[in-house]
């Protein structure tokens, strides 16, 4: 009894010993991971720094180039003459008019594109007879040069919003209902197999599988869809309109008035920017929830 104790209290320091080794590789790998969040945080603030310096350096580029003579200020502006205008414009109100006619028109149309292509994929992925029949007409409409649509939608519509709205999403629809359905015909069939198995109807497989499996596709769309139905509705104003930054282009360079069609221009750019963060935001707070 005496010759079997020390050899307990071997075993149970050494057990001991064994349970007190990961303890500093524990420590070594929080340090690891701290000096890889604080390397990854660097790294995007240096990519903010970066982007900011690029966007400094061009308008500086740009403004003493105008200055110079390097570059005609009548016909290329300047950002001193761009910020000008914009306070002009700002003063009388008529910018943020033209402004809002735009972002209102971008998310009626987003909104339809969205909305219809939604609904026009999950038609065809119930009637797979309809979806054989159409895809090639979808095909074709998506790949035609939406351009081509306007003149002939001014003469049907009239020179209104209509035309407008329906010039925009004519431009992103078609992409979107196949997208959406091409994603409705991935999902795993496995998953649908086994909504079958316990009774399920048709039903139950859209709204337990398929819509579910393909919500980070349609956010996905969503994103893409913005910037198209931006530009769908420049396109719409372009040719029918009196009202909106794509009237403010073409009617500035139609009477040389460069400022107000530089000036919509770099406003469309920080619209189109703001507008992907805002869809970036909601696949973010998507993710999160998932």
């Amino acid at each position: 009894m005496d010759k079997s104790a020390p050899s307990t209290r071997t075993v149970s320091s050494t057990q001991t010993a064994s349970l007190a080794k990961p303890l500093p590789s524990v420590q070594s790998v929080s340090n690891i991971q701290r000096d890889f969040i604080s390397n990854h945080q660097k790294r995007k603030r240096m990519v903010i720094y970066i982007r900011v310096l690029i966007l400094i350096v061009f308008f500086a580029l740009w403004e003493f180039s105008a200055r110079a003579g390097i570059l005609d200020a009548f016909i290329f502006s300047s950002p001193t003459r761009i910020l000008s205008c914009m306070l002009q414009m700002t003063s009388d109100g008529s910018l943020f008019y033209h402004t809002g006619i735009t972002i209102a028109e971008t998310i009626i149309s987003f909104l339809l594109v969205t909305g219809i292509g939604l609904l026009v994929a999950i038609l065809l992925w119930t009637k797979q007879s309809l979806s054989e029949i159409l895809e090639p007409y979808l095909v074709v409409l998506n790949s035609l040069p939406k351009t081509a649509l306007a003149p002939v939608l001014i003469v049907w519509l009239g020179n209104n919003i209509k035309t407008i709205i329906v010039a925009a999403v004519s431009v992103a629809v078609f992409g979107t209902i196949l997208t959406i359905y091409t994603g409705f015909q991935s999902v795993d069939p496995e998953k649908i197999k086994l909504i079958y198995t316990f009774q399920g109807t048709r039903k139950d497989v859209l709204l337990k599988v398929i819509l579910p499996s393909t919500v980070p596709l349609i956010i996905s769309t969503m994103k893409v869809n913005i910037g198209l139905s931006l530009v769908g509705v420049i396109i719409g104003e372009f040719l029918a309109a009196n009202a909106g930054l794509g009237y403010l282009i073409i009617y500035g360079s139609q009477v040389f008035k460069l400022d107000w069609v530089l000036m919509s221009i770099l406003i469309l750019c920080v619209l189109a920017g703001i507008l992907y963060l805002i869809t970036g935001r909601l696949e973010k707070r998507y993710g999160k929830l998932k």
